[in-house]
C-alpha cells in the first residue's frame, strides 16, 4: 500500500482517524457521556457473566445464549470505544493498516453475530411458548453448541471478504479517514482503485444477514403472538408475553438504531456527515450498556443471581 506524492512513492503504514471533521475543537466534549457509558457497559456485562457462571439456577440454555450476547457486546465495545476515547483525549489519531483492517473485520463479523444471537433467542422463546412440552427436549445444551457453531461460521464466511477486499485495494491518494472507526467504505474511498465491488458486497451481505435475521425474528414473534392470543387465561397470556418482553425491547432498540444509521448514511449530503458517524459509535456502546441492565431488571432469576453474587463478594 503506497502513497504517491510529487512523483515519488512513499510506503504508507497507517491511517489517520479524523472523527468529526466539522467539529474538531469540540469533539472532546463527547467523551463526557461516552466514558461513563463504556464503564457501565463493561461493568454490567462482566457482572452478568459472573452471575451466570456462579449461579447454578442460571445454568440453562436461555441464559447461556444471554452470556453469548454479553460476550459479543464486550468485544464490540472494546474494539471501537477505547480508540475513540484515545482520539478525543490524547489526539491519538494514527492506526496501523493491520489494526484498521482487524477492527473492520471484528465490526463486520461480530455485529451480524449479535443479530444471529437475537434470532436464536427468538427461536428459544418461540419453542417455550408455542411448544412448551417439547422445550426441554429441543432447547438443550447441545442446541446451544450447535447455535454457536451456526452463529460463528455463518457470519465469518459471509463477512470475511469485506476486509479482504478493502485490504487488497491500492491506497495512493490519502490516508486520512474521516470517521472514528475503520468502516469499510470510509477506508475504501481512500484508494485509487474501483470500489464498486466493495460497496456491492457490503450492501448484499448486510441485507442478507441482518435482513434475514430480522424477518425470521418478526415471523417467530407473529407465531408467539398468535399462540398467546389463543390462551384462555389472561394471566397465562400476560406471563407468556412478559418472558419475551426483555428480548423484544433489546431487538427493537438494536435494529431501530441500526436502521437509522443505515438510512442516515445513505442520505448523503442531506444529513450532516457527523450524524452517521456518531450513530455508528453509539451503536457499539448503547446496546452493550442496555442489554444486561434490561435483562437484570426484568428477569427475576438474573436479578437474584446478581444479588447473590454481590453478597458473596462482600
Amino acid at each position: 500500500m503506497v502513497l504517491f506524492s510529487n512523483n515519488t512513492v512513499t510506503q504508507v503504514t497507517e491511517f489517520l482517524m479524523i472523527c468529526f471533521p466539522g467539529m474538531q475543537d469540540a469533539q472532546h466534549w463527547l467523551s463526557i457521556p461516552l466514558a461513563p457509558l463504556l464503564v457501565l457497559a463493561l461493568g454490567a456485562n462482566f457482572v452478568l457473566l459472573l452471575a451466570i457462571r456462579q449461579e447454578a439456577s442460571l445454568h440453562e440454555p436461555m441464559y447461556y445464549l444471554l452470556a453469548i450476547l454479553s460476550m459479543l457486546d464486550v468485544i464490540l465495545c472494546l474494539t471501537v470505544i477505547p480508540k475513540v476515547l484515545l482520539i478525543f483525549w490524547f489526539n491519538m489519531k494514527p492506526i496501523s493498516f493491520a489494526g484498521c483492517f482487524l477492527q473492520m473485520f471484528i465490526m463486520n463479523t461480530f455485529l451480524p453475530m449479535e443479530s444471529s444471537t437475537f434470532l436464536v433467542m427468538a427461536y428459544d422463546r418461540y419453542v417455550a411458548i408455542c411448544h412448551p412440552l417439547r422445550y426441554p427436549s429441543i432447547i438443550t445444551e447441545q442446541f446451544v453448541i450447535n447455535a454457536v457453531v451456526f452463529i460463528v461460521f455463518r457470519n465469518l464466511l459471509a463477512t470475511l471478504p469485506t476486509p479482504v477486499l478493502a485490504a487488497r485495494l491500492n491506497y495512493c491518494a490519502s490516508n486520512v479517514v474521516e470517521n472514528c472507526i475503520c468502516a469499510n467504505i470510509s477506508v475504501a474511498r481512500l484508494s485509487c482503485g474501483d470500489i464498486h465491488l466493495n460497496k456491492l458486497y457490503q450492501f448484499v451481505s448486510v441485507w442478507c444477514l441482518l435482513g434475514s435475521d430480522l424477518v425470521l425474528i418478526l415471523l417467530s414473534y407473529c407465531f408467539i403472538l398468535r399462540a398467546v392470543m389463543g390462551l384462555q387465561s389472561r394471566g397465562a397470556a400476560t406471563k407468556a408475553l412478559s418472558t419475551c418482553g426483555s428480548h423484544l425491547i433489546l431487538i427493537l432498540f438494536f435494529y431501530t438504531l441500526l436502521l437509522v444509521f443505515i438510512f442516515t448514511n445513505k442520505a448523503g449530503k442531506k444529513v450532516p456527515s457527523e450524524v452517521p458517524i456518531l450513530l455508528n459509535v453509539l451503536h457499539h456502546l448503547i446496546p452493550p450498556a442496555l442489554n444486561p441492565i434490561v435483562y437484570g431488571v426484568r428477569t427475576q432469576e438474573i436479578k437474584q443471581g446478581i444479588i447473590k453474587l454481590l453478597k458473596y463478594q462482600r
